[in-house]
C-alpha cells in the first residue's frame, strides 16, 4: 500500500500541482511550509497534518480538502 502508515488516505498534491503548473517550491512559499514536509505528505508519508496547514494549501491551489485528501476503501 502506498499511503500514510496503511491508513487509506491517499494525497493528490502532485496532480494538483501539475494542474495548475505550480512546483511545490512555489507552493512552499505561498502556505509557509517547507519543501520537506510538503514532500512529506506529497509522497503519503505523513501521519498528520494541521487543519491550518490543510486550509493554506487548499486556498493556494484553489481547492477543496476532499481533491487533495481521498481514502481508498477495499471493497
Amino acid at each position: 500500500m502506498n499511503d500514510a502508515e496503511g491508513t487509506g488516505i491517499r494525497c493528490h498534491l502532485d496532480e494538483l500541482l501539475a494542474a495548475r503548473g505550480m512546483t511545490l517550491t512555489e507552493l512552499s512559499r505561498v502556505v509557509g511550509v517547507s519543501v520537506v514536509n510538503l514532500s512529506v505528505l506529497k509522497n503519503d508519508r505523513a501521519r498528520a497534518i494541521r487543519f491550518s496547514t490543510l486550509h493554506a494549501i487548499c486556498a493556494a491551489l484553489e481547492c477543496e480538502v476532499g481533491d487533495l485528501l481521498t481514502t481508498d476503501v477495499d471493497t
